[in-house]
């Protein structure tokens, strides 16, 4: 989900001297787009393995050409989650981190939070927790079946212990660590996301829980969520 950490472990991530972030490109949908017209009713798995590796190669000179020779580039849109089977026909060695944070904070930030046109849903407490509800569903498939290597990062986790999970996160990149990471916000690098000006700052804990000052006000959100809401108060 938009507005779950996604930026922050890009940052970190990316303040590692081998690994380069991209932000949130629309990469993938245009290569899943093109091999489904490609292949009309036809799953992933039964894709054209030349017309597969044909895309797959492309992709990754085009990475090579935006990141140089670093060992790893991450592209932090979260709806990448859509096409998770198709990345993982595509890239079946990419590495995949799922960002997870309570689910009323991130409602409630991806209503605050104005997308333009880009997220329509955020226009209306209830949907932001029928997309979380759903996007949380299709997480636990993913999780479930594995297709990839999927390493789980919890906010609440990050803020917490910020050197502990960033060492997860780049371990799970197969680097050595980098103590760069644990000085994020001082990393100079072009950030487009909502969370801009928040990745320019120390880590800090105040958005943690932030729903309970609005908790009059959030039933609709609640309501949404259903059964993804957390149990704790």
């Amino acid at each position: 989900m938009p507005r779950s950490g996604t930026t922050l472990v890009e940052q970190i991530a990316a303040s590692h001297a081998r690994v380069h972030g991209v932000g949130e490109t629309m990469h993938m949908n245009d290569i899943v787009k093109r091999m489904e017209k490609r292949h009309l009713g036809l799953p992933p798995a039964l894709w054209n393995a030349a017309f597969v590796h044909h895309e797959a190669q492309d992709h990754l000179a085009r990475l090579r050409s935006i990141g140089g020779d670093v060992d790893r580039v991450v592209d932090k849109l979260p709806d990448n989650i859509l096409v998770l089977g198709q990345i993982a026909t595509l890239f079946p060695r990419a590495r995949v981190i799922l960002c997870r944070r309570d689910l009323r904070d991130v409602g409630l930030s991806c209503y605050f939070q104005h997308f333009q046109d880009a997220n329509p849903w955020t226009l209306d407490l209830f949907d932001c927790g029928a997309r979380a509800r759903e996007i949380t569903r299709l997480m636990q498939h993913w999780l479930s079946v594995r297709p990839l290597r999927i390493l789980e990062v919890h906010y609440e986790d990050m803020v917490g212990d910020l050197e502990g999970q960033s060492r997860r996160v780049i371990d799970f990149l197969g680097l050595d660590w980098d103590p760069a990471c644990l000085d994020f916000h001082k990393t100079e690098r072009k950030v487009l996301s909502a969370s801009q000006w928040q990745v320019r700052q120390p880590l800090y804990s105040s958005s943690i829980g932030r729903w309970r000052h609005y908790r009059r006000h959030v039933e609709p959100l609640i309501q949404g969520l259903g059964d993804a809401c957390p149990s704790t108060s």
